[in-house]
């Protein structure tokens, strides 16, 4: 699939969204296109992996993501060919927005982690790139 119209050369980044609360708890807010820069079309979660297990192990063509432990913590490890970086997500209140230009695998799952992802699009098969090489392929030409 050759999608270089769609390649975003943005940087991903971790935010933190606001939290508002009182003595009956806390709550907090994100809505698509205010919090997290892009319409939301999908969302699921992964939750009951254990702590040897890795996630992920791609990139996308045009997908963005924004990724939250709502529950316990994990580790992201994001490869953009020109970083290379360690992100841990242990807080509801850290968002971490995923560019498809970076290759991410999600690690070292507490027991109680529930990672919520929210994507720009639908799910597609063909805007995955599962191999490293062909990654690297796609992206080292930008």
């Amino acid at each position: 699939m050759n999608n270089n119209e769609t390649i975003k050369n943005n940087e991903s980044t971790v935010i933190e969204v606001n939290v508002l609360g009182d003595e009956r708890g806390l709550l907090t807010v994100i809505e698509e296109n205010l919090t997290i820069p892009f319409e939301i079309k999908r969302i699921f979660y992964i939750h009951g992996t254990r702590k040897d297990v890795r996630r992920g192990f791609h990139g996308h063509y045009k997908t963005r993501q924004a990724l939250i432990a709502v529950a316990g913590s994990c580790k992201v490890y994001l490869d953009n060919l020109e970083r290379k970086q360690e992100v841990i997500l242990d807080s509801p209140q850290k968002v971490l927005l995923l560019e498809p230009n970076d290759w991410h695998e999600m690690y070292d799952f507490s027991p109680d982690c529930v990672l919520l992802v929210l994507a720009s699009h639908y799910y597609d098969p063909e805007d995955y790139i599962r191999d490293y090489e062909l990654f690297t392929e796609v992206y080292s030409s930008c």
